[in-house]
């Protein structure tokens, strides 16, 4: 018996294919109104953002015309046993995560199940059954450490599939692999699931 009434705010009407885009601290975070915008026009498709606090500091929120939750949201909402926990709500309202751009932090967090803010709590209650793509983003040296490498196969293990970087010039100089990949990449990967569900 699950407590929790479902939360009007999150109503999913019948026949739109929702989406859940989590969002980190590295400076492609500013692309998400352009990745929100492009997802909206994609028939019925449903858009939320789940923001860390640190991608807060790439993006002008007023610029997303989307739902934005953040840490905060997650504690103001529960007071009291009755009442519902975002991070499951979000879990049940999304068909499909896309966590665009995922930064080394959080991709080391999800690798070794930490779930310490909103977006790692969604991972680590996320149905496998559905769809998670994450788009890494890192400096170019940080993504050719090690560890880098593992933590990725471990997501991929996990079930999830990995949209992969690229090979450009990053806003700190270097040229190399780490930009994530282009908007019209990811919304190409989400299309192709929207024609699934349309078989």
């Amino acid at each position: 018996f699950c407590p929790f009434a479902p939360c009007p705010w999150l109503f999913k009407s019948h026949g739109t294919f929702c989406v859940l885009v989590g969002v980190t601290g590295s400076v492609a975070a500013l692309k998400l109104p352009l990745l929100v915008s492009q997802l909206l026009q994609l028939p019925g498709v449903d858009v939320r953002v789940v923001t860390t606090e640190h991608a807060k500091h790439f993006y002008n929120p007023s610029e997303v015309s989307v739902k934005i939750y953040s840490d905060s949201d997650e504690w103001e909402l529960w007071t009291q046993r009755s009442d519902p926990v975002l991070h499951i709500e979000l879990r049940r309202w999304a068909d499909l995560l896309v966590i665009a751009p995922l930064d080394a932090n959080t991709l080391g967090k999800i690798a070794n199940g930490i779930c310490d803010n909103l977006l790692t709590c969604v991972v680590r209650a996320w149905d496998t059954a559905r769809p998670l793509l994450f788009c890494p983003a890192m400096n170019t040296a940080m993504w050719q450490h090690p560890i880098t490498a593992q933590q990725i196969t471990r997501l991929i293990d996990f079930g999830y599939t990995e949209i992969p970087c690229i090979v450009k010039k990053l806003v700190c100089g270097d040229e190399g692999k780490g930009a994530m990949a282009e908007v019209s990449t990811i919304i190409g990967f989400v299309k192709q699931y929207l024609q699934n569900t349309d078989e």
